[in-house]
């Protein structure tokens, strides 16, 4: 069982860090749309570089399992304020999607938080999980 709850973990680190690795990356090409288009849900255009840092690191750091529960804990925060900056327009429909996609994805990330990163990670080749678990 231990097996399967591992490479399970392992999946969900692969399938959340990826979202976020592809989106930061995809921001470099035109970080001054990307700029705009924080503005427009209130945030100060000097966050978009800590933003395209958080999606990146972040993802990759939820990838390695390196940091896991914190990494998580970030990227789930990080989705649920976006949601709710950028989506959460209950007069639109595909927005309403979107916002309760965020919504899915923090408790995704939370799950992550709570469970650890598994065996098939530097957490817990580091000994880090180990501690954790304890």
């Amino acid at each position: 069982m231990d097996s399967f709850r591992d490479t399970g973990l392992l999946a969900a680190r692969v399938l959340l860090a990826v979202l976020f690795i592809v989106a930061g990356i995809g921001k470099l090409g035109n970080v001054e749309g990307f700029t705009a288009y924080m503005a427009s849900g209130g945030v100060p255009a000097f966050m978009a570089w800590p933003v395209i840092a958080l999606e990146i690191l972040g993802g990759l750091a939820l990838l390695a399992g390196w940091q896991t529960r914190w990494a998580a804990l970030a990227l789930g925060a990080f989705s649920l304020a976006a949601g709710l900056l950028y989506h959460l327009i209950p007069a639109d429909q595909m927005q309403m999607t979107m916002f309760f996609k965020n919504v899915g994805l923090a408790g995704g990330y939370l799950a992550l938080a709570v469970a650890g990163p598994g065996r098939f990670s530097v957490d817990a080749r580091t000994g880090r999980e180990a501690a954790a678990a304890a």
